[in-house]
C-alpha cells in the first residue's frame, strides 16, 4: 500500500496567462496532520481547490491514497474518500444540526438517491449521526436551526459534516478563522479529537494553531511549496523567514 494518503507531482495552475501555482510538490503521509501556511496570495486555496477537484489543474498529477484522481468531479474525489471544508461556513441553514449531520451520512450508509427510504427509519443513518453529534460537542443544539448557532458553533458543525461520511483524508480551509482566542482553542482541540486516526490536510493564517496542531508545515510562496517540515525546523528556516517577514522575525511572529 502507498505510504502516502495525498501527493501533488508538479502541478501547475493557469488563468489566463497568469501562472498561480508553479510545479507544487507535496506528500502527505498516512495519518499525519500537515498544515499549509504562506503570506496572501500564496495560492494556498487555490490549491485545495485543485485538490478537491473544483479547479482542474493545468499540468500535473494528483495521487489520493496512491491513486489519481486528475480529471475527477469533486462528488467522485469525494467519494474516493476525500472530503473539505471552506472559508466561509457551508451548512444548511434551515435544517437542524442534526439534519445537517443526517444529510452528510447518507451516501456513506449506501442510500444514495433511494428516495423510497423513509428517513426516520434509517437506523444506521440515526446512530452514525447522533455519534458525530457527540463528538462535536453539540448535544444540546441538536434540533437547533443551524442559522440560530454562534458563528463558533456553525464551524463545529461544519467540521461535523466533513467528517461524517467517513473519508479518511480531510481538508479544513482556514477552521479558526474569524474565531476568539477561546473559541479557537476550543476548536484546535476538536480538530484534534476528530481527525485521530484520519489524515489532515489545513490551509491556517494563525501561526498558534498551526504550531499547535500540525506535525509538518508546508510553506507556499507564489504558488511553489519552499519548505516542507517539522514546526521546528520550519520556525528557523532562513527560507522561510525571508518569505514572511524579510529574514528580520521568526515564524511564529507573522
Amino acid at each position: 500500500m502507498n505510504a502516502f494518503a495525498l501527493e501533488l507531482r508538479d502541478v501547475r495552475k493557469n488563468f489566463g496567462k497568469s501562472e498561480i501555482i508553479r510545479g507544487a510538490n507535496l506528500a502527505v503521509s498516512r495519518g499525519e496532520r500537515l498544515a499549509i501556511i504562506g503570506p496572501n496570495g500564496a495560492g494556498k486555496s487555490t490549491m485545495f481547490n485543485l485538490i478537491s477537484g473544483r479547479f482542474p489543474f493545468s499540468s500535473g498529477d494528483i495521487l489520493l491514497n496512491g491513486r489519481s484522481i486528475t480529471g475527477l468531479r469533486p462528488f467522485e474525489i469525494n467519494r474516493s474518500g476525500l472530503s473539505r471544508s471552506f472559508q466561509i461556513t457551508n451548512i444548511f441553514h434551515r435544517l437542524s444540526v442534526y439534519e445537517n449531520l443526517r444529510c452528510a451520512v447518507l451516501w456513506s450508509l449506501g442510500y444514495k438517491y433511494s428516495f423510497w427510504h423513509r428517513l426516520n427509519g434509517l437506523k444506521d443513518a440515526h446512530e452514525q449521526a447522533e455519534l458525530v453529534l457527540e463528538l462535536i460537542g453539540l448535544q444540546r443544539r441538536r434540533d437547533t436551526q443551524a442559522s440560530l448557532l454562534t458563528y463558533a458553533e456553525q464551524r463545529a458543525l461544519e467540521i461535523g459534516i466533513t467528517i461524517a461520511g467517513g473519508c479518511d483524508v480531510i481538508l479544513l480551509d482556514e477552521p479558526t478563522a474569524g474565531m476568539s482566542r477561546s473559541e479557537s482553542d476550543a476548536a484546535v482541540e476538536l480538530i484534534r479529537k476528530v481527525t485521530v486516526g484520519k489524515t489532515l490536510l489545513m490551509v491556517e493564517h494563525d501561526m498558534s494553531v498551526v504550531f499547535g496542531l500540525a506535525d509538518r508545515i508546508a510553506v507556499v510562496v507564489y504558488g511553489e511549496v519552499i519548505a516542507c517540515d517539522t514546526p521546528t525546523n520550519i520556525r528557523s528556516n532562513k527560507k522561510v523567514q525571508d518569505a514572511y517577514l524579510g529574514g528580520h522575525a521568526p515564524v511564529e511572529a507573522a
